[in-house]
């Protein structure tokens, strides 16, 4: 266990505009829809702008109305304006200048109920437009975000095992799940949104400097000071959103490591360690989110700030001008709509910077997955290779190979394994035991050498038909949620009931299910928490056995089981092995005593081999492994895996 499970994760986040392209680009996929979805929020903002301006028609029919009524019917409005002045009630008659009353006629119903009934109409339109966007863009992200989740699972099937190794479980897990939620939510939410909210302050800005641009220019004050904020908050809030998700993906990790090892962890007492390693997880993640949350909190209440002091410069000079005569009541109150139209977009911006950070911070996490350097593809023209039966004879030859460039690990290796052949394979930790085996099964590409099946380099097959050829039963056994009957079936999908019955039965898993009470169709879970560890392993060598590989891989699967089983386990493996090519990882050198060839390894090169006689008789490292064992015989040849997991 480790108290600090993480990959070598950038914690600063890239780039923010190179990522956002990105995700544009993965929208402009369906373009026809785009196309419809804009010029729909394209009508919507259009509008919204053109309302205010109409219901400000409505209220100087309504105020004219009002003044009209009060004056004499027949007399000229320009007579009531100079009477007005000749009063000393100039300010009075600045004001009417503006109004575009008639003496003696009222509020006129009809004009003023239609000019509503035009802005009713403009604002239920503009809904439905925005519902309608809405509904399509939801269609649009979600096509995205399946398509963007099947994109990383392929390419998490095509990365090579090294990237396995280097990042934690809870890490991938974290990228494939919340940080493509979280894109899925800043696509839904924000991209869109600000789209109309950048239009939107566009579209009022024209309007405010058509009705005065005196008060449009105080009303663009906020924006200099606007882009200020969001540009220095917006640029630190991308690394702390960067690091909320990447402490999300640490506490994935312990949070899995801790499920998987729940009763070690419990037998060894280790509770409150791990409970202390969980606090010091979530204190990170708490810290993280905290420190974004609160500087990304900090825009709107200093945005909202911003548009305050633009109401009241508004206010006043508003209020000059409509005294003046120079701007109608209509006009002002217009203009104060769209004010507030204006500095709504902009606060709104402002809110949505804190959603797309936290979006794109994600999605880079997603593209340096999507950006990773795949496993080295099969060569052209493999791909409908038959993945049939193969002969089993697997040769070495020279082979050379490292981890890390400069650093290697397998040295100028030659073995060869005729067909129906059982190697074992032991030697001290970080041997390359395990390494040697996953060669065979191309996890990794040699650097040099050749590795041949039948005489054919393993690089000039496809890894479908290599794998196909090849069966493993490891000494975890590793099985799937689901029944006995589908885990064994995992083998070889085409099989036949009575086919996995058959197998089941060679291999002695028929022996048990007959005593569980839905026998075959006994559902077990990842763990097989309903089965124990014997018979789980029964049934990875029944899923092996159907699979009918002819070449084996083993790695030694009675380690973990009890006494009473370990006699069937042998048994049944005995049975697997039989006419089948097969290579062992072995662990307690009694069970490799009849191997055919047993290769005893040493810092990545072969240092003898031979039969169990013969390398006893030699009395060399062999025989020294074999003495120390039984001189302990709970002591197995090696115990901790090398820093790659090779044994």
């Amino acid at each position: 266990m480790s108290e600090n499970p993480v990959g070598p994760e950038p914690t600063q986040a890239k780039a923010f505009w190179p990522t956002a392209l990105r995700l544009v680009r993965e929208l402009g996929r369906h373009p026809w829809q785009m196309v419809i979805m804009t010029a729909l929020l394209v009508g919507s903002v259009v509008l919204n702008v053109i309302a205010p301006r109409v219901l400000g028609r409505a209220m100087d029919l309504l105020f004219a109305g009002v003044i009209g009524a009060d004056m004499p019917a027949g007399t000229d409005p320009d007579d009531v304006v100079s009477g007005l002045r000749a009063q000393g009630k100039g300010q009075m008659a600045d004001m009417l200048t503006a109004v575009d009353f008639v003496p003696g006629r009222g509020i006129d119903f009809p004009e003023l109920g239609t000019t509503l009934c035009i802005v009713l109409g403009m604002y239920v339109l503009s809904g439905i437009c925005l519902w309608v966007q809405g509904r399509m863009l939801n269609d649009i992200v979600m096509h995205v975000v399946y398509d963007m989740r099947r994109r990383v699972e392929a390419k998490i099937n095509n990365l090579p095992l090294s990237y396995f190794d280097t990042h934690p479980r809870g890490d991938i897990l974290s990228r494939t799940t919340n940080d493509v939620d979280n894109v899925q939510q800043a696509l839904q939410q924000a991209l869109a949104s600000l789209f109309a909210a950048v239009m939107m302050v566009i579209g009022v800005a024209v309007m405010m400097f058509v009705l005065s641009w005196q008060l449009a220019l105080v009303a663009l004050v906020a924006i200099p000071i606007s882009a200020l904020v969001v540009g220095i908050i917006g640029k630190r809030s991308q690394q702390l959103y960067a690091d909320q998700w990447k402490s999300t993906g640490e506490l994935n990790s312990h949070i899995e490591e801790s499920f998987t090892g729940h009763d070690l962890i419990t037998v060894y007492g280790r509770t409150e360690d791990m409970d202390r390693i969980f606090d010091d997880h979530n204190e990170k993640v708490y810290r993280a989110s905290f420190k974004a949350q609160f500087l990304s909190g900090a825009m709107m209440p200093i945005m909202q700030f911003v548009s305050y002091l633009g109401y009241v410069g508004i206010a006043v000079l508003g209020g000059l001008k409509v005294a003046s005569g120079q701007l109608s009541l209509g006009g002002a109150t217009a203009f104060i709509q769209y004010s507030r139209e204006f500095n709504q977009p902009l606060g709104e911006i402002a809110g949505m910077a804190n959603m797309l950070q936290s979006g794109i911070a994600s999605a880079e996490r997603l593209y340096e997955v999507l950006d990773e350097r795949e496993q080295v593809p099969d060569r052209p023209g493999t791909e409908n290779e038959d993945a049939g039966r193969t002969g089993g004879h697997i040769e070495f030859s020279h082979v050379d190979f490292s981890y890390v460039p400069d650093r290697e690990l397998i040295r100028d290796l030659s073995l060869t394994a005729a067909p129906g052949q059982t190697v074992a394979i032991v030697g001290p930790t970080g041997a390359g035991k395990t390494t040697l085996v996953n060669l065979i099964l191309r996890f990794y590409d040699i650097d040099s050498g050749a590795i041949l099946l039948d005489g054919v380099d393993t690089r000039e097959m496809s890894r479908r038909r290599l794998r196909a050829a090849t069966g493993m039963v490891l000494q975890d056994a590793v099985l799937f949620e689901g029944s006995i009957m589908e885990n064994i079936r995992y083998g070889r999908l085409d099989a036949t009931d009575e086919e996995v019955i058959d197998a089941a039965k060679a291999t002695y898993v028929d022996r048990f299910v007959h005593a569980l009470p839905e026998g075959y169709e006994t559902v077990i879970d990842q763990e097989g928490g309903t089965v124990s560890a014997g018979e789980r392993q029964l049934i990875t060598i029944a899923r092996a056995f159907i699979a009918d590989p002819s070449v084996l891989i083993l790695d030694e699967a009675t380690s973990s089981v009890d006494t009473r089983t370990e006699l069937l386990v042998q048994q049944a493996m005995s049975v697997l092995r039989a006419s089948r090519t097969s290579f062992v990882i072995a662990h307690r050198l009694s069970t490799i005593r009849d191997a055919d060839t047993i290769v005893v390894m040493e810092g990545g090169r072969i240092v003898e081999q031979g039969n169990h006689a013969q390398l006893m008789a030699r009395r060399g490292a062999y025989h020294a492994l074999y003495e120390a064992q039984f001189a302990m015989p709970d002591v197995a040849v090696d115990e901790p895996a090398d820093e790659h997991g090779s044994v």
